[in-house]
This record gives C-alpha cells, sequence and structure tokens, in this order.
C-alpha cells in the first residue's frame, strides 16, 4: 500500500493514500490534513500505512468537504477537463469554497450550509476584503459544489447531492456592450498614445473580433499580409504559472479572417520594427515567432494584457474590457447590415443561434430606422386618403 505527501501551505501537509481500486475498477484514495513539521506528517503517514497493514481501515465517514474536493480535483478534474479549466476550478476551490465549508464532514453537509455561503460570499467574498462577489461569480462556485458532489454520490460517499436542494443567486443576463464609432476612435486613440504592442493587439482585436488568448497565441506565420488574411489555430493560456499554447476549443474556432487593408499596413509596419528590435538584441528571426509578444520574443502575460487594457480604457473614458472589442466590432458589423453568419464565422462561435443569443439587443438608432422602413413600406399598400369636400356656408 502507497502513501505520498504534499505541502498545502504554512505547516500544514496533505496525505494521500492509495486504497486499490473498488470492484467497478474506480481508484479509491484516503485525503487525510496534517499540521506541524514534515517530519511529523511522514510519522502520521507511517503510522496509517501501518494501520492499514495490519486490517484496519480508515475512517472515510470522517471525510471533509476540503478532503473530498481536492481528490475530485485530482482524480477527476485534472484528468476530464482543459488544463485551463483545472486551474480556474483549483483556485476556486483552494481560495474560496475549502476556506468557507472545507471543515464540514461531506457526509453532515447540509443545503443550509451552501445557502449560508453564498449569502456571505454575496456580502463579503472577495479575497481583497473590498466587498461581495457578484451573483453570476458565486452561481458559477455553486456550479463547481454541484459538479463535485454529483460525483461524491457516483462514487457513493454521499446519498444525495444537498446542491440540489439550493437555490443559488441567479446571475443577470448577459449583454454585450456596443461602442458607437466614435467611441471606438476614441479607445484607439488611447491605445496609441500607450504605443506597441497594446496598439496594434487592439486595433487587430476590434476589426478581426478575435479572443484575447487568440490574439496571444498567433503566430506570423499564421499572418499572411500580402493576401491580407490571418488563419486562428491556436491560443495562448498561462495555467499555474506557466504558458501553454493549445488548438481552439472547436473545429469551428479555427477559421480565417480577412484583414483590412488599413490593419495589413499597420501589422506589416509592426513586423518590420519588431524584426529590426530583434537585429539589435542579436536575436533570430523567423515567422514562428509570436505576433504580440516581448522583443525578446518571450509570451506577454494574459492577465497584464487584460489590466494595461484596462486602463487603456479607462483613459478613453470608457467603460469595457479586452473581450468587448469583439462584441463592439460585431454589433458594428452586424448595425452596418452585414450578414449573422459572416459575423458568426468570424467570431468562431460553434453556432449561430451562439451569435444571435449575444448580439439579440437592437440599437435605438436601427430600431428607428426599422420603424421607419416598415411605415414607408406598409404606406405603399394603404389606399390614397380621400379629401373630405368642406362646406363653406354663406351669410
Amino acid at each position: 500500500m502507497n502513501g505520498s505527501i504534499r505541502k498545502r501551505g504554512e505547516k500544514t501537509w496533505e496525505l494521500t493514500i492509495d486504497l486499490g481500486r473498488d470492484a467497478a475498477g474506480k481508484r479509491k484514495r484516503k485525503f487525510v490534513s496534517v499540521k506541524g513539521t514534515k517530519s511529523q506528517a511522514q510519522q502520521k503517514l507511517r503510522e496509517l500505512l501501518t494501520s492499514l497493514d495490519k486490517g484496519m481501515t480508515v475512517d472515510t465517514s470522517k471525510l471533509t468537504l476540503g478532503e473530498f474536493l481536492r481528490m475530485w480535483l485530482q482524480d477527476y478534474v485534472a484528468i476530464k477537463t482543459a488544463a485551463s479549466t483545472a486551474d480556474g476550478y483549483r483556485i476556486i476551490v483552494e481560495c474560496h469554497l475549502i476556506p468557507a465549508l472545507g471543515h464540514v464532514p461531506l457526509s453532515k453537509l447540509q443545503p443550509a450550509d451552501l445557502q449560508a455561503y453564498y449569502k456571505k460570499a454575496l456580502a463579503e467574498g472577495r479575497r481583497d476584503r473590498k466587498g461581495g462577489l457578484s451573483a453570476r461569480t458565486v452561481h458559477h462556485h455553486h456550479r463547481i459544489l454541484s459538479e463535485a458532489l454529483k460525483h461524491a454520490v457516483k462514487w457513493q460517499l454521499v446519498h444525495r447531492n444537498v446542491a440540489d436542494a439550493v437555490d443559488p443567486p441567479k446571475p443577470g443576463r448577459y449583454e454585450a456592450v456596443s461602442l458607437s464609432p466614435e467611441e471606438v476612435d476614441q479607445l484607439l486613440c488611447s491605445a496609441q498614445a500607450h504605443g506597441a504592442p497594446y496598439y496594434e493587439l487592439i486595433y487587430t482585436a476590434i476589426y478581426t473580433e478575435m479572443r484575447r488568448g487568440e490574439l496571444l497565441g498567433l503566430r506570423w506565420r499564421d499572418v499572411d499580409l500580402d493576401m491580407a488574411v490571418l488563419s486562428v489555430v491556436r491560443t495562448l493560456q498561462r495555467v499555474q504559472g506557466e504558458f501553454i499554447l493549445k488548438e481552439p476549443k472547436t473545429a469551428r474556432g479555427r477559421r480565417d479572417i480577412a484583414l483590412t487593408p488599413d490593419l495589413a499596413i499597420l501589422l506589416r509596419g509592426f513586423r518590420a520594427n519588431c524584426e529590426e528590435q530583434r537585429r539589435l538584441l542579436d536575436l533570430p528571426i523567423d515567422d514562428t515567432g509570436l505576433v504580440f509578444a516581448h522583443y525578446d520574443g518571450a509570451p506577454l502575460d494574459p492577465g497584464t494584457v487584460s489590466h494595461i487594457s484596462k486602463k487603456i480604457v479607462k483613459k478613453a473614458w470608457l467603460e469595457s474590457r479586452l473581450h468587448d472589442n469583439r462584441h463592439a466590432f460585431a454589433t458594428l458589423m452586424m448595425s452596418f447590415g452585414v450578414n449573422p453568419k459572416v459575423v458568426s464565422e468570424m467570431l468562431g462561435h460553434s453556432t449561430i443561434a451562439t451569435t444571435m443569443d449575444i448580439y439579440s439587443h437592437v440599437p435605438l438608432g436601427l430600431q428607428r430606422e426599422a420603424v421607419q422602413t416598415l411605415q414607408e413600406g406598409l404606406k405603399r399598400y394603404q389606399a390614397p386618403e380621400k379629401s373630405t369636400p368642406v362646406e363653406i356656408g354663406i351669410n
């Protein structure tokens, strides 16, 4: 029988004991948290392994929610989900769920425990202690808990999923942020004042509708400036401090996007400047390098890009995120009469229904044009009004 030790925090250790496999072939493990020095944790692990070797069993009835969540992350999430998704789950579990609920025995977890957590998270759930989390974020926490507890039932650790009996906060319907042509110009002016590579990145984001990860994963060999087209074939993510390049999630995510003449000219000049910088640094020049990167070719950190983009937006006196550039451009294209199917393909949405759901709102100006068109169309089928004779009395 095997066991291992993993450091979880200051003088806190997690012991993992391999209990073999059940009748269905599912791997069984026991997680035990221990406080103290590493040697004390090792001693505790030896005692547990000795007890098991002598035929004594570990009391799984005392398994806490925190211990189970870590088991779920390791045995299911890490294997069945994308690395970025697993990292996002891990952060929520370690930073929010375990500090608030991790001490509760899994078998004694009640709907009231979850309801109380959601209420507190809405009021004061931010890690910086500056207020509560949004309803959308707390609802996401609920979804993670519900999914984890579904596996607890499946693994026969509990008899029911208590999350099913809880009413999580309902997030408001998300609506895309729309920018007017004048606001787009304000944003580009602010980005230009900040300089490279953020001006070129934001300009490209606006005119191609690419996602942040797609922009940061773009290589020069994916850009054909002569034909004015680029290919989206990968996305860049940062997971637990490491940069990862991976393929888009769906087949529709892999796509070619036409460049406007102005964007092609901008990128041509940007590439020339990047190559000159690399010559000065005595670095190799080839088409495998990232388009938007540090001068030495190192990837830009996605979190840093979002942070700097917020500053650029704030200086433009606007309220939006880098991701909102996709929404702004898509809304403007549809406002100018571009076929929604074309917009959907440029966005890389899996279906046109996704596009229409996000961009279902119609700007007021277009609404006025629509009702005016309706009125003019109906008038063509209306009978001409008959003039009513006016009687003129003679006194």
